[in-house]
């Protein structure tokens, strides 16, 4: 299906006209002898040449119009009921699966629930959904004090048909009350939009967003409306009304694509929404409505910091200096009297910089005037511009909303040309929160915990704001990022020694946690080739802080202490290495493993996360152990095994699968009876897989790849698959059928995503060589994940 987009607001507004008509008669029919001010009836309800329902029976579809004047020709004048429209109908904005929500007022006509029924029941016949009352000019008033959602309805309430005195009187009174107690209405509609936001989380950084109630959507830009109702805030702006009009169209083709009134938009419709707006595939969709959502959410802001000023009395009179050219007044960073912009490159660099370190808004109207009238940035940027650049990133947090003021006036992509292939970019994975433009200046103001951990603090900034500028490109976003960021460094005037450590780390941004997490540490290959591909401590050190600054910034299942934890062990060892001293052998067994050995088998220890298992060196021991430790729903973090006098002993990391861990003595018990043969795990957990829901969407196939070099000592053998129950489990049982033993294990789950890395040998200790024998693992193994 493919639409243009540009037609649907035309088919919303016919939708409600049509539907105003066909109120029209029903309401016609349902109160047959409407009288004009003068006492006489019309015949048919109707003046000669003026329908009822029409646009000057009906109003304006744009919302919030009012009623049609009155006069001695209008139809029902002074017939004491009146039909009004509020909701998507009131405001011209009906979808095709949109309910209709409709007010009766009268006058105190006792016939009302008969006419009322006579308007409803026939909407209903019709399959419609119908949200209907029945209220006076008192009761809407009271209503309207008393019910925030009723209320933001009847501030849009559109007059459809019948006595337009009555709706004109009930939006005044309506109107009135709503602006007479404007500092008690407003703080509880803000409070309504921070618990809406706070549950449907932030429509552009979303992978199935709420079009309506996520932040940032539908309901945002009406709150905004009735704030301009209370003559508190201008009324949103063109840009935001164009937002406006984009969501109201993917909800339109949304309603069309699924059939029915959805207001989320989940990732199997979307590519189908895509095409009914004439869009390419679904990232493009998304891309669009990313930028949509921040434009809503940042004049949402904008309009509160107007709020707080206006209702929270004038504000302290002077202008406190903040930097060259900037200073502070009315609690915003504005231009000092007398500054040209025009004068100035850097100037806004300045003011951003400015105001993140003072924990200032930039004052929109400075925004505006800065990004129309400053000259372009000279390319090297001066030393002061770049200086800028890095005081406003090491603001830390106060940098975000700053950084997005720039963005949303064009300044950043002025600054930055290649900045535009990453903005507004949807990360469509489960693992990242935000787009990648708005996950690089979370990362920027991470890393600016770290500052005063580094050598160059200037460069681990630089280097968190461009970590993922690859992604923009196609191919390995590593690889291509290196590339950018050499030449977005030289842009800014980076000496050339620093251009080559700024795309080093970005070229190996994800180096330590994929090696700490994918790589048995004890292996001295994986630290030598980690020491080889970083050259120095302070690519090292900038490498620690951005790995931590990153994993925060990408979301909970990107980071925590287990990964942390592995991190610093292999910077440690890195470093040591760095230094001069060669890689230390991996040890058979440490201190605390060998002496559990020499109590011989059948030993098992559980101690919070770490689960110890002590048994008779055999082939099979560590999947066995898995199974048992899915079984009870424990996900495996990491496991390690080593050996010896014929005794194994193997480390498990572990983590409920959710709710409490299990009974370590239940646990402790089942492992013992699994090690004596004497437990069938396989049934225990194909009784678990059988109760699993499928995936809602189609999941890529799973890969499995011997990596060559990563090891001399073992065959390094990676697996990428959708997690589920036991999935270390069916890959060592595989390993185990193709008669190898895995020495070491690292398991990841990103999202719903297993990356685990198995170090495996054969029955002789050694690694696969023979082509046909590694041909044979990958192949057994991706059977066993089918």
């Amino acid at each position: 299906m493919r639409g243009d987009a540009r037609s649907y607001a035309g088919a919303r507004k016919e939708r409600a006209s049509d539907i105003d008509r066909w109120l029209a008669d029903l309401f016609r029919t349902a109160h047959p002898q409407p009288y004009g001010r003068d006492g006489r009836a019309w015949p048919g309800g109707t003046k000669s040449g003026y329908a009822a329902g029409d646009e000057r029976g009906a109003g304006a579809h744009s919302p919030g119009a009012g009623a049609a004047p009155v006069g001695a020709g209008t139809p029902y004048a002074g017939s004491g009921v009146a039909l009004v429209a509020v909701g998507s109908l009131g405001r011209g904005e009906l979808a095709p699966g949109s309910d209709l929500d409709l007010v009766l007022i009268h006058n105190g006509q006792e016939d009302v629930a008969r006419i009322a029924d006579r308007i409803w029941y026939p909407i209903w016949d019709s399959g419609l959904g119908l949200d209907h009352s029945v209220r006076t000019v008192d009761e809407v008033t009271k209503v309207a004090r008393e019910d925030l959602k009723a209320v933001l309805g009847l501030i849009q309430a559109r007059h459809v048909t019948g006595d337009p005195e009555l709706t004109r009187a009930a939006r005044e009174a309506v109107l009135a009350e709503w602006r007479a107690d404007s500092r008690r209405r407003l703080a509880e509609l803000r409070e309504a939009a921070e618990k809406r936001a706070e549950s449907a989380g932030e429509l552009a950084f979303l992978l199935e967003p709420d079009l309506q109630d996520s932040r940032g959507g539908l309901r945002d830009v009406q709150a905004m409306q009735a704030v301009a109702a209370a003559w508190v805030a201008s009324a949103p702006g063109p840009r935001v009304r164009e937002a406006y009009e984009f969501l109201l169209d993917v909800r339109h083709g949304l309603h069309l694509v699924t059939a029915r009134g959805a207001d989320r938009l989940v990732l199997q419709e979307q590519d189908a929404v895509a095409g009914a707006l004439g869009l390419l595939d679904a990232e493009a969709l998304m891309r669009r409505l990313a930028e949509a959502g921040r434009t809503v959410s940042h004049a949402f802001d904008a309009t509160w910091r107007t709020v707080d000023r206006l209702l929270s009395g004038p504000a302290p009179r002077g202008r406190r200096p903040l930097a060259d050219g900037v200073v502070e007044h009315g609690g915003e960073v504005v231009l000092a009297r007398g500054v040209n912009p025009k004068d100035d490159p850097v100037l806004i660099l300045r003011a951003a910089a400015a105001a993140a370190e003072a924990g200032l808004p930039l004052a929109p109207a400075t925004v505006s005037l800065l990004a129309a009238q400053s000259p372009p940035m000279p390319v090297p940027w001066p030393d002061d511009a770049r200086d800028a650049l890095v005081a406003l990133l090491g603001a830390g947090r106060a940098a975000v909303p700053v950084w997005e003021e720039l963005d949303q006036a064009g300044v950043i992509v002025r600054l930055i040309p290649d900045w535009e292939r990453v903005r507004h970019r949807p990360q469509r994975n489960p693992v990242h929160r935000f787009t990648v433009d708005r996950h690089l200046i979370e990362a920027a103001a991470g890393a600016a915990s770290f500052t005063r951990e580094v050598a160059r603090p200037d460069l681990l900034l630089i280097s968190a704001l461009l970590h993922d500028v690859g992604k923009g490109w196609p191919g390995d976003h590593s690889t291509t990022g290196e590339v950018v960021a050499r030449d977005i460094g030289a842009r800014m005037g980076l000496p050339p020694a620093d251009v080559e450590i700024l795309a080093t780390v970005v070229r190996h941004h994800l180096l330590l946690p994929e090696t700490a997490t994918r790589r048995d540490l004890d292996d001295p290959v994986t630290i030598s080739r980690v020491a080889d591909a970083v050259g120095s401590r302070l690519v090292l050190e900038l490498l620690a802080a951005l790995a931590v600054a990153d994993g925060h910034a990408t979301g909970p299942a990107a980071w925590n202490t287990w990964k942390a934890s592995l991190v610093s062990e292999l910077v440690r060892r890195v470093r040591s290495v760095l230094s001069g001293s060669p890689p230390a052998p991996a040890p058979a067994l440490s201190p605390q493993q060998a002496s559990l050995a020499r109590h011989g088998g059948g030993a098992v220890r559980i101690n919070g996360g770490a689960v110890t298992v002590v048994a008779p060196d055999r082939p099979g021991l560590l999947w066995r152990a898995a199974g048992v430790l899915a079984a009870h729903r424990m996900v495996v973090r990491s496991a390690s095994a080593a050996s010896a006098s014929s005794t194994a002993v193997i480390e498990f990391s572990v983590v409920p699968e959710y709710g409490t861990p299990p009974d370590p003595a239940t646990l402790e018990a089942d492992l013992r009876l699994v090690l004596a043969g004497r437990l069938d795990i396989e049934q225990r957990l194909a009784r678990r897989t059988r109760s699993l829901r499928p995936a809602r969407v189609p999941v890529a196939p799973p890969r499995v790849s011997l990596v060559d070099d990563a090891s001399q000592t073992a065959t390094v053998v990676e697996v990428r698959a959708h997690d589920r129950p036991g999935l270390l489990w069916r890959i060592g049982r595989a390993f185990g059928e193709c008669n190898l033993d895995v020495r070491a294990a690292r398991v990841e789950t990103l999202g719903a995503e297993a990356v685990d890395v198995f170090y495996v040998v054969d029955r002789s200790g050694r690694p696969l060589t023979d082509p046909a024998q590694r041909t044979q693992v990958r192949e057994h193994v991706l059977s066993a994940l089918r």
